[in-house]
């Protein structure tokens, strides 16, 4: 299912969804879920030479994606980023 940042916070997991592609998501909105049981592959300024990519369980590395989205879009002013999330059990 690809949705939006706003329409996963707002509205949690889809229902009968395995695979989530989220786009246009200002406040990373993956902070808000329940993360055991998820992976994220994350990334930021695709196909450009500051290209920026992160993957792992969420748990673990939605802090460090955090983190650097902040940094990124301080350093260049902007981000445009996406990520799929994935349930693994």
């Amino acid at each position: 299912m690809v949705t939006t940042g706003r329409r996963l916070r707002d509205d949690g997991w889809p229902a009968g969804v395995n695979t989530v592609v989220v786009m246009l998501d200002g406040a990373a909105a993956f902070q808000s879920l329940e993360p055991a049981g998820l992976n994220i592959s994350w990334g930021a300024y695709l196909g450009m030479p500051n290209q920026i990519l992160m993957s792992g369980a969420l748990a673990e590395i939605g802090p460090r994606i955090a983190t650097a989205r902040s940094e990124a879009r301080e350093k260049h002013g902007w981000i445009m980023d996406s990520y799929i999330l994935k349930r693994t059990s």
